[in-house]
Formats: structure tokens, sequence, C-alpha cells
């Protein structure tokens, strides 16, 4: 690979093809050339855009494509040999998801955790700016349980706020994706007396209406009044939605931004075993400012039996992706970067890969 000290980045929405002249703050480990075709988790779909941006800016001719079909159809893409990386917002069992026998020849199928983030509750509520619901309570929206705005479960956590008799319209995720089963496993984990479906990518509730990725999802609820749903933080920035304060019996609710999110995913354990670094996290968490319902995107990719004619773009890509310089931005565009510690680690599997 070509060490390139004199690509600039510049801004993401800076246009054209060739590489910026401005300096950069460091030097990227570009590949000479290649084409790198990446495709699930719509959660980091913004992140991924970002990082694309910059690097083919810094690393020209070198392309990167990435499709954000969601988490369940990335890691089929991949395990199809139809990608170099998938996407995904939940960790793969490389036990239970075996490969195409083209794909990953001596080797397996690893998870490497690449930008954080919070599972934010967008609403559209007339009247209401500031809304506190404790994990019960939103198990039982999500599952039609509690089913208008005034309902008292929801009155007594808001004193003082007009809510309205509207009907609650919960906004759910139809494709399969990670974002789904990463909110899933919070309310199982938080709310296990109400919530007691299993954790899949699938939607496990009863009820609601359904939107295909996090845009769609996110824009159902700025369309429509009265509504709720999930996705990545991002996605209710990009649409100016209202959070939910989540009631975890902390001092105070807790808001979903960079700080809370960090924080949440701070308390996360690396569970994955040899170069595998899939993570866990304690949904139950009260800590003052720890927000709860976090997701970790990943990257899939064989430890061994990459594809030769993508190798080295693969290996320089998420090495920028997992550096100081592809992480310290994602706070500006409402995500949380890795933990200094794991981003490391991700950096020294990488650079393994073969």
């Amino acid at each position: 690979m070509l060490l390139l000290a004199g690509c600039g980045l510049g801004d993401a929405g800076d246009g054209g093809d060739r590489p910026s002249t401005s300096p950069v703050a460091s030097d990227i480990d570009c590949a000479r050339q290649g084409k790198v075709p990446g495709s699930g988790s719509s959660a980091q779909e913004n992140a991924m855009k970002n990082w694309i941006t910059l690097y083919e800016r810094a690393c020209h001719p070198v392309r990167i494509a990435y499709n954000p079909l969601g988490s369940g159809a990335g890691v089929v893409q991949f395990m199809q040999g139809s990608t170099a990386f998938g996407g995904t917002d939940s960790p793969v069992d490389s036990e239970e998801n075996t490969p195409d026998e083209r794909v990953c020849t001596g080797g397996r199928v690893i998870n490497l955790p690449m930008v954080g983030g919070a599972i934010a509750l967008g609403f559209n509520v007339p009247g209401v700016d500031d809304l506190v619901l404790d994990a019960a309570t939103i198990a039982k929206i999500f599952d039609s349980q509690i089913t208008t705005w005034d309902d008292p479960a929801i009155r007594r956590q808001n004193p003082g706020v007009v809510l309205p008799s509207q009907p609650i319209r919960a906004v759910h995720r139809q494709d399969g994706s990670g974002t789904t089963q990463n909110f899933q496993a919070y309310l199982a984990g938080a709310a296990p007396q109400v919530w007691q479906y299993p954790t899949e990518k699938s939607w496990q509730g009863q009820g609601g209406e359904a939107a295909n990725g996090s845009s769609a999802v996110a824009a159902a609820v700025a369309e429509t009044s009265g509504s709720i749903g999930y996705f990545e933080l991002s996605f209710a920035a990009a649409q100016r939605l209202k959070t939910v304060r989540v009631d975890t019996g902390a001092s105070e609710p807790v808001a979903a931004n960079e700080e809370t999110s960090s924080a949440g995913i701070a308390a996360a354990k690396v569970v994955g075993k040899g170069k595998d670094l899939t993570l866990a996290f304690d949904y139950r968490v009260s800590a003052d400012g720890t927000y709860p319902i976090v997701l970790v995107s990943y990257e899939i990719v064989c430890d061994k039996g990459n594809a030769a004619a993508t190798l080295p773009a693969l290996k320089s890509f998420l090495t920028y992706t997992a550096s100081e310089e592809g992480q310290k931005p994602l706070a500006r565009i409402h995500y949380v970067p890795l933990p200094e510690s794991v981003a490391a680690e991700v950096r020294r599997v990488v650079s393994t890969l073969s």
C-alpha cells in the first residue's frame, strides 16, 4: 500500500473526483486501486457517506460503494459473496451463519465494531415539546398496550404536560434490521415483564405501522401527527424531530445525545473470541447521564479468505474508519466515536486480515 502524505480530506460536502490539495491532520495509508462493495445497516448510512467522501478524496482512484439496505440484507449479501464487507447493527454469530463456500475460505466471519450511536425515540405529538417515558411504557406503546397519548401511565411521567387524547401511531421497521434487534434487546432487557418477544432483526411487537429503513421511519414520524418511532439519532436530527427522554431510574431522565450515548457504549464489554470483537451492553444501566438505548454498527469481514482483488483497499478503508481521524468527526454528525481502547483493537485486527 502507498502512503499518501499529501492527500487532503477537506469537508464532506465538497464535490469533485480528485483529491483535495489542502493539508490533512494525519496520513492515510491508501491502497493504490480497487473497488470495494459493501451493504447493510442503514443506521450507519450517514457515517458511511462521510467516510467514503473523505476517503475517496484522499485515496483516488480507490472507490468504496455502500448500499444501506438494512442489516439483514447486508448480512445476506456478504454471506453470498456479493460484497467485500457487510454492515450490521447486531453481531453475526459465525457458528449460526455459515457463508457460501467461496466466502472466507480457510477462515470465518468476524464482527468489527466501527461506529456507535443512540437509538432515539422520535415523536410528533401536537403541543408536546418534551416527553419522558420509562422502559415499561415504551414497551407497551410499541406493543399496542398503550394506545392514546393521554394514557395515565404517560401522564404520570409527564406532570404539567398537556397530552392530547390522540391515538398513538407507533412506527417500526418493516425490513430486517439490526436497529430493530437492538431496540427489542433493550425492551427485553429493561422491561422483561412487558416485552417477552425474541430479540430478532424482524419486528415482533403487535400492531403499529411499518416503513423500510431508518430514514423512512424518521420521515413517517415527521409527517404523521401522533406518531413515535425508533431510529439512529442522526435521522432524528435530519428530520428535526424531538426525542424522548428516558427514565432509567437515574436522578434525571436521560436525553439521547452524543455524550450520554458515549457513556452507554463505554460500559459495554468485549465478549467476542479471537479476532471477533462483539460487544455486550447492559440495558438496565441507571447511572446518571447514561443513555441506555444504544447500538454499535459492525462491519463483518473474513479474518482469512478475503478476495485478493479487494483486500488491500478493504484494509486501507477500514483502518481509516477506525483511526482517530476517521472517528473524531462522527460526533458532528450525531454519532458516537468508539472508545479508543476498542478502536485500537479494531485497527490491530484489520491489519491481520488476509
